[in-house]
């Protein structure tokens, strides 16, 4: 005699509560609250784009803000624009993130750091048989190899910060919807931001006991001087096409995404309902600061 299919019906619920039961007692995650007034944000490429939206942002939640990038005219403007939206003088430091010694000096001079938003990038899309090595290793140095020079340049410091004041810090790596899934035409670039994936979950792992929390971010493609003048313009038209497909987002609405997802202290921080999905579609075993999400994500 088979089994009802009224009884597997009724199983699915009791199932489904037992694996949230199983989640929250195997992998235990801890949500956290990451305060932003009075605190020390440090973005990067914030002088434009994302991460100016973010310095404003963060200035106008009461935050001390520092911003670093290469083009010291730009910086002064950014400098100058923040002050104008919200009143508020933030620091600007000048510095090559390739550049190891620059950017340790950078973070020596704008002191103890306790939000880290490692937002630099640079991206040439073309086929990979036709991208001359120079710019692969460009890319990679700016989007990965910059990135482990600011968190090595700003961890031990933010480590005795969070020992001092008793509250959590956040480290938070932006990404890109082109970091989950390999995009024709961005083989160069997919790697780079790829491998930010796989530092966030080895880091988070070794600075969570010292109340840090690792975000990290995927914006889609965004209405950024840099993506007008480096991305749109030359990228293969099939990358066009395929882009065409995915609604873009303006710099404004990425950075109240990331900004919420860092205060919220979570890993993975999608910008908006596609890369929600894609998010889940790629989780893997990502750290999660829910049972709840980690139940939609398996």
């Amino acid at each position: 005699m088979g089994i009802s299919p009224y009884y597997i019906l009724l199983l699915i619920p009791i199932l489904s509560a037992f694996l949230l039961l199983l989640l929250s007692l195997i992998a235990r995650p801890r949500p956290s609250r990451i305060p932003i007034k009075g605190r020390h944000v440090f973005i990067t490429g914030g002088a434009s784009g994302i991460g100016l939206a973010i310095a404003h942002q963060a200035a106008a939640e009461g935050a001390r803000v520092s911003i670093l990038a290469r083009n010291p005219k730009r910086l002064g403007e950014a400098r100058e624009a923040v002050r104008l939206a919200t009143g508020v003088e933030i620091n600007v430091f000048s510095a090559d993130v390739r550049d190891a010694k620059a950017v340790s000096r950078a973070v020596e001079e704008a002191g103890p750091i306790d939000v880290l938003v490692c937002n630099q990038g640079v991206f040439m899309p073309l086929e990979l048989e036709k991208q001359e090595l120079e710019e692969v290793k460009f890319m990679v140095d700016v989007n990965l190899m910059g990135t482990f020079h600011l968190i090595k340049a700003a961890l031990p410091t933010m480590k005795r910060r969070t020992r001092e004041t008793g509250l959590p810090a956040s480290i938070a790596l932006m990404s890109s919807q082109a970091g989950q899934v390999g995009i024709y035409g961005y083989a160069a670039y997919s790697a780079s931001k790829f491998a930010l994936r796989g530092l966030s979950e080895a880091l988070q792992h070794e600075v969570i006991a010292d109340n840090i929390y690792v975000s990290l971010i995927f914006p889609p493609d965004t209405e950024t001087p840099g993506f007008v003048e480096g991305e749109q313009e030359r990228r293969p038209e099939l990358t066009n096409i395929i882009a065409g497909s995915s609604k873009g987002m303006k710099a404004d609405d990425v950075a109240k995404a990331s900004l919420n997802g860092i205060k919220s202290g979570r890993f993975i921080i999608p910008c908006n309902f596609e890369g929600t999905m894609i998010a889940i579609a790629t989780c893997g075993l990502s750290p999660q600061s829910s049972f709840i999400t980690a139940f939609i994500e398996d």
